[in-house]
């Protein structure tokens, strides 16, 4: 980065700590204000380390320049693109010289606890006051997710707006790392957007899809492409993509065939990732199709239990014969794991999994409250040791881990509001997992699947896959 670019990043961030600070009432007229008891001794300082990087990279919080064995709150603060305002915070005491070390350090309290260098972001949750059912989204992988950590003095759990802190940082996340191209796809009655990495290439390819909720999401593809994938983010289920074939089969045979003959892509080297939805329509293509044939498949909490090479259209009908067996909880949340229990024996109801050509990754938690995942995984492993091909699947099964594993440090929703599609209808939803754990899920699951994709769909040694740097 030349010493221009440096200027004009530095003058960004302090605008924006600034910005961030003033919308808080952190700020005097001066400023920042310390507390007058540390003001007439030290001046503490506050670093956040990088100061940006991928949303799957560590940062390291130090604080330097307290009194010795001194209590201190360390919080981090982000407004959402939709302007809702989420927190998480730690308790720490500095050590003999002062000094606290978030990475090795344990929080004594706050919404994580132990020694979490990452705590201030899975942790995060809406400020008290803020609407039910939130969940936290990047939507514009353009511009980063702008997080303000401060420390205040002693051990605070509210009124972080009603007292000033004593140092501050801003932090950048990215999704999408520099020299990643974002392209716009509206080809073959296929919408979505394609990511392509730095570099000469030809790369790899993903076909990228998410779950029922629907629509066009970008976040994971980015993330991808940043890796050295070049990943297209598949909109389906929405309103604004208007296909004759009523997203059939056909609709996501186009879609891939749009990757693997974009020129930058590796044309035998093209896999499937989906979640929930997308991992059972995943799974759908993998088996059934006769035009398209990825080189390996991820599947995040998903199900075979669905009719085979049918529309969604159908599949979603057909799963209306099961929604006697839906529950809502004493919190009003749907639960909906039971629609597919117990795991039918009629291989009509399922799809054969016997079918199976390529490398099989299934990731669930067994908490999922959304799907059967484990049950499901269970049934696909003894459907493929039957037919003679389990050797292709690896199952990772997450203890206390819910529906959503999404990228690392992505914030844990027990629960949040759900637009259910066909009927634009907004329900909340009792995904599952617990929030300590379901973090730990998603830093295992997301360094498995990179691994996963790049023994399976790179032909280079791992040296000289790209690795993107902020």
């Amino acid at each position: 980065m030349s010493w221009r670019s440096c200027f004009y990043f530095l003058r960004a961030a302090h605008k924006t700590l600034y910005t961030l600070q003033e919308q808080l009432g952190l700020l005097g007229r001066s400023g920042i204000r310390p507390s007058s008891t540390m003001a007439q001794t030290v001046t503490p300082i506050l670093s956040v380390l990088p100061t940006r990087g991928l949303v799957d990279e560590k940062f390291k919080v130090a604080l330097e320049n307290l009194p010795p064995r001194f209590p201190v709150t360390l919080h981090s603060l982000h407004q959402s693109e939709d302007k809702d305002y989420w927190e998480a915070f730690g308790y720490y005491v500095s050590d003999d010289r002062g000094r606290v070390t978030v990475s090795q350090d344990a929080s004594l309290g706050g919404t994580y606890t132990g020694a979490e260098p990452m705590g201030l972001l899975w942790s995060m949750r809406p400020v008290p006051g803020s609407r039910t059912g939130l969940r936290l989204r990047k939507m514009d992988v353009q511009s980063p997710m702008v997080v303000l950590i401060s420390a205040y003095k002693g051990h605070v759990f509210e009124g972080f707006r009603e007292q000033p802190p004593m140092a501050s940082a801003v932090t950048e996340r990215w999704y999408m790392a520099p020299g990643v191209q974002r392209i716009d796809i509206r080809e073959r009655g296929v919408k979505g957007t394609i990511f392509i990495p730095q570099g000469p290439g030809p790369f790899p390819g993903v076909l990228d899809m998410w779950g029922g909720g629907g629509g066009l999401v970008e976040y994971r593809s980015a993330l991808l492409a940043s890796h050295g994938f070049v990943s297209l983010a598949l909109d389906y289920l929405s309103p604004k993509v208007a296909v004759a074939d009523d997203q059939s089969l056909v609709y996501f045979e186009k879609a891939f065939n749009i990757i693997q003959q974009h020129p930058q892509v590796i044309k035998d080297r093209v896999g499937i990732c989906g979640l929930c939805l997308g991992a059972s329509v995943t799974l759908n293509v993998a088996a059934y199709s006769e035009s398209v044939s990825p080189r390996c498949c991820v599947c995040i909490s998903g199900s075979h239990v669905l009719p085979a090479a049918k529309s969604l259209s159908y599949v979603i009908n057909d799963g209306y014969k099961h929604m006697d067996k839906l529950l809502v909880d004493e919190q009003n949340r749907m639960v909906w794991r039971h629609a597919i229990l117990p795991i039918t024996t009629n291989p009509d109801e399922k799809l054969d999994m016997g079918r199976i050509k390529c490398p099989l990754l299934l990731v669930n938690g067994d908490d999922d409250q959304s799907k059967a995942t484990v049950e499901s995984a269970e049934d696909i492993a003894k459907m493929m040791r039957a037919a003679g091909n389990e050797h292709l699947l690896t199952t990772l099964n997450y203890h206390d881990a819910g529906h959503l594993i999404e990228p690392p440090y992505t914030p844990h929703f027990r629960a949040s509001n759900f637009i259910i599609q066909h009927l634009q209808q907004k329900v909340l939803v009792l995904w599952g997992g617990k929030t300590k754990p379901h973090a730990d899920a998603q830093e295992d699951s997301w360094q498995k699947i990179l691994s996963f994709l790049r023994e399976h769909l790179y032909p280079c040694p791992s040296s000289s896959i790209p690795q993107a740097k902020l």
